[in-house]
């Protein structure tokens, strides 16, 4: 019990990441020592999101028993917050009860995430287990598409008439509170459940009771419909600050909000997967990278690797064509790496800022010639900068003037079409309605090495008059 007590004194003087590594190591030694009393009570003070991913750092055995441990309302709350790959793995191998109780508490937007990574026949069985209220919630966000406000937005909401007076609102938000996720705006409705205005918390409070609420809502309303992109959602709620955005059917009638809070898991996920897919086609699909199947990982990753074997292979063969010219000036083959590289990081650096400038509107005002434009002339003073101290470099180490000049020449013609590519491609692919983070670095790299080996060795040919 005294180490209990020292645990808890230390957790009041130690940083969020600090608690969560050491919660999870007291948590695993306790629960290794079988001491469940103690790994019970170390959890007491500790917030639901950081139990959540001290279990995620547990070893998989280790899961089901650590989450046991936390009482119904605990474990409720916790489930939410762990990671879709773990919460999937819980319902394996929790009770059916156990199994009912938190999927019927959950918020309706969060159980259907979770039911979009699960096997068919489990949601079916869960569905099942669902209160009516709840099931028919749930149901009625499956029905929309993935990926859209629809699926995201959560049915739990505080809906208001024009001609409600104050004193009526903030009644009708005491008695419906706790059935709601956001309380701080309500919308306006009229007879036909068509959205007409929201009202804030702070203006009703800071109102008379018996203004009526037509007078002091705002009728300009920002909103969203249930077939809106949930990226556009995020970066709208994000523009404008927004804690949630209401959302709407065609017929204009109020069907849900989108909150931050999911908005901010919406951020965090795609930009993860952008920047997996930017470093070479790794594809996590949402779940937690070190999360996944090692074998799973080798196979999404293994695709791209083949597709750069190819190209080496293309590249090689190349070369290898111009034996004749290598034959008579060896010394051009010791800057090919050099320049493949060089050309590879260009067009990397690229394709990462248009990629980036696209999901997040940085490059709206702009247009795609006018971009690609952009990257070019940044290409081509970055090929002249490095180009002249390739030149020097290259001189100094092989003495031969005219090898100099065609390194640092093709080292700015390399340096243009990598920017051209790293910034053209991820327009294209987009275009194909393909992921442009996913598509775009094996087919950058592959034009650099291909083209730039091409033109390394015609710019030799004509300045060497071979």
């Amino acid at each position: 019990m005294t180490e209990i007590n020292n645990f808890n004194s230390t957790i009041q003087n130690v940083s969020r990441r600090e608690l969560r590594d050491l919660v999870r190591t007291q948590l695993q030694m306790l629960l290794e020592a079988g001491d469940l009393q103690g790994a019970k009570a170390i959890l007491v003070p500790v917030q639901p999101a950081d139990i959540a991913e001290a279990i995620e750092g547990l070893p998989e055995a280790m899961h089901a028993l650590a989450f046991r441990l936390l009482s119904k309302d605990e474990a409720i709350e916790v489930y939410e917050y762990l990671d879709y790959s773990v919460q999937e793995r819980l319902i394996e191998e929790l009770k059916s009860q156990e199994v009912r109780d938190i999927v019927d508490q959950m918020s309706p937007d969060d159980r259907a995430r979770l039911f979009d990574e699960l096997p068919a026949k489990v949601v079916n069985r869960l569905l099942e287990q669902l209160s009516p209220a709840e099931r028919q919630a749930t149901a009625q966000l499956l029905g929309y598409e993935a990926d859209t406000a629809g699926r995201i937005m959560t049915l739990e909401l505080i809906s208001l008439k024009e001609n409600f007076t104050v004193s009526q609102a903030l009644e009708r938000i005491r008695n419906l509170a706790n059935a709601s996720e956001m309380i701080y705006y309500l919308y306006v409705m009229d007879a036909e459940r068509r959205l007409t205005g929201i009202v804030s918390l702070r203006e009703l409070v800071t109102s008379q009771p018996e203004q009526v609420i037509g007078e002091i809502m705002t009728r300009d309303v920002v909103f969203v419909h249930t077939d809106t992109d949930q990226e556009e959602v995020a970066r709208l709620i994000q523009r404008y600050d927004f804690l949630a955005v209401p959302v709407v059917d065609r017929e204009q009638r109020l069907v849900g909000i989108v909150t931050v809070d999911d908005v901010i898991d919406i951020l965090q996920r795609e930009t993860t997967e952008d920047i997996y897919a930017l470093g070479g086609g790794v594809q996590s699909g949402g779940d937690n990278y070190f999360q996944m199947n090692l074998l799973e990982i080798a196979r999404k990753r293994v695709v791209w690797l083949l597709v750069l074997l190819v190209t080496n292979t293309i590249t090689g063969t190349i070369i290898k064509s111009q034996e004749d010219l290598l034959a008579k000036v060896v010394t051009l083959t010791a800057f090919i790496p050099l320049l493949t590289g060089t050309g590879g990081n260009v067009g990397a650096q690229s394709s990462t800022v248009v990629i980036r400038g696209m999901n997040t509107d940085e490059i709206r005002s702009l247009g795609v010639l006018q971009v690609i434009g952009r990257e070019a002339i940044a290409g081509a003073l970055l090929g002249g900068m490095l180009g002249t101290i390739a030149t020097v470099w290259a001189y100094f180490l092989q003495g031969r003037l005219e090898v100099a000049i065609a390194v640092g020449t093709s080292l700015v013609a390399i340096s243009l079409l990598a920017s051209i590519s790293g910034s053209a491609l991820p327009f294209l692919f987009r275009y194909l309605r393909l992921d442009p983070a996913l598509m775009s670095a094996p087919f950058i790299t592959t034009a650099v090495d291909v083209l730039g080996v091409l033109i390394y060795f015609n710019l030799a040919r004509v300045i060497l008059n071979l």
